[in-house]
């Protein structure tokens, strides 16, 4: 059955009955949209009719059973659990048409997705690993907890006003947890979705790249790695084969964060802004 829900997404959507614009949920939290379906949950852009505040309210898919539930009342604890400054606050969990819903901080900022194709910005191999280290400084308080993230996508790390944040727990899990894999399932999941710090990085580990190819112009069509295309020097080549898993891997997140530091000391504060 999930299979075939995954196989068609029009009629999981009609089973799952998203929210509509104007609704007010638990007589209180008002839909103002929807941002987007996920692997388990449904996410809106809400007010809390009591406060005024503007917060995002997540729901449980309908298609996705009692996995959908619990993986919902997990990201709700993992959220209780975390109170970190940069990461949602959790407000409030609450049953409507049977359904769990969780409330939690709206963070309303920018990606580098919008920094780079709606601003421009290009990022140096400086400017790329300096903004790798203000996420790893949020991401080693959640290691801290004994979370691991589990999707460190580019959508899931946002600006505002000079502050990193993470967001979407949904995926997140303690370390160590037991985690089912499909036979399948394609050696990419397996590495962003291990209940490990090691899937943190391999994650962190593209988005360092997608950073690092906005000041790439190729000089030919023929398709290379990106250690051919990115002038990139060898402590900034060392660290990402051992992000991305290429060479035996980093299993703590202090060592990463020091050899981060190590290559932004190299070449000091002048060289670390954006193009």
């Amino acid at each position: 059955m999930k299979r075939f829900m995954d196989r068609h997404p029009l009629i999981a959507r009609w089973i799952d009955r998203p929210h509509r614009s104007g609704k007010v949920l638990f007589g209180r939290y008002e839909i103002i949209e929807e941002l987007g379906m996920g692997s388990y949950g449904i996410a809106y852009k809400g007010r809390d009719c009591a406060t005024g505040r503007v917060v995002v309210i997540k729901q449980a898919r309908r298609t996705k059973g009692e996995d959908g539930r619990r993986l919902l009342q997990r990201e709700a604890d993992v959220l209780a659990h975390l109170r970190h400054p940069q990461i949602p606050a959790r407000y409030d969990t609450f049953i409507e048409g049977g359904q769990p819903h969780l409330v939690m901080d709206y963070i309303d900022g920018e990606t580098v997705e919008d920094r780079i194709f709606h601003l421009g910005v290009m990022y140096t191999e400086q400017a790329a690993f300096r903004l790798l280290l203000d996420v790893l400084d949020v991401v080693r308080d959640i290691h801290a907890f004994g979370i691991v993230h589990r999707d460190l996508r580019i959508p899931n790390i946002v600006w505002r006003n000079g502050t990193v944040f993470v967001i979407d727990f949904g995926l997140a899990c303690r370390i160590g947890e037991r985690v089912d894999f499909r036979d399948d399932d394609p050696l990419e999941k397996r590495l962003r979705r291990e209940p490990h710090p090691r899937s943190d990085f391999y994650a962190l580990g593209h988005f360092a790249l997608f950073l690092l190819y906005s000041a790439y112009e190729p000089i030919s069509e023929d398709e290379k790695s990106w250690e051919e295309e990115l002038n990139l020097s060898p402590k900034a080549q060392t660290i990402l084969r051992k992000m991305l898993q290429l060479d035996p891997p980093y299993d703590h997140i202090d060592s990463l964060i020091a050899d981060v530091e190590q290559l932004l000391a190299k070449d000091g504060p002048a060289q670390a802004e954006a193009l």
